[in-house]
């Protein structure tokens, strides 16, 4: 299967189970975006089981707030869009009003030159906060 995100997805390992890996991807100028990867390739969330949707999303809001414990951002946004990778998974990211897009998406036409929120060791932050 030619599936990047069944292969080697890109990003540094925050947290993996048998069921799926949170990954901190290196997005330029967006210190602390996160991909919640189910593992097995589906496309949608109704390929999975209830308890299955339930533990995924589980780490999908325990990314959230490990990323406001850390970061403090003005917003963060969830997507699940997988359009152009038909493999579940999330985008929790971290939004700053004086980040290159806010307040539009980060897919958008940039509006500034954006801020950089960059933290020292933010990995093994993410990684302290998604333990506790």
């Amino acid at each position: 299967m030619d599936c990047e995100l069944c292969q080697a997805p890109a990003g540094e390992l925050l947290f993996e189970d048998a069921w799926l890996r949170v990954l901190l991807v290196d997005e330029p100028g967006y210190p602390g975006f996160c991909r919640v990867i189910w593992r097995g390739h589906v496309a949608e969330m109704t390929d999975l089981s209830p308890d299955q949707r339930q533990h995924l999303m589980d780490w999908v809001y325990r990314t959230e707030t490990a990323l406001r414990r850390v970061m403090r951002p003005a917003k963060i946004n969830l997507a699940s869009l997988g359009n152009m990778v038909p493999h579940l998974h999330w985008h929790v990211i971290p939004r700053f009003a004086d980040d290159a897009h806010f307040p539009s998406p980060i897919w958008a036409a940039p509006r500034r030159a954006g801020a950089d929120h960059g933290l020292p060791e933010l990995a093994a932050q993410l990684r302290a906060a998604l333990a506790g």
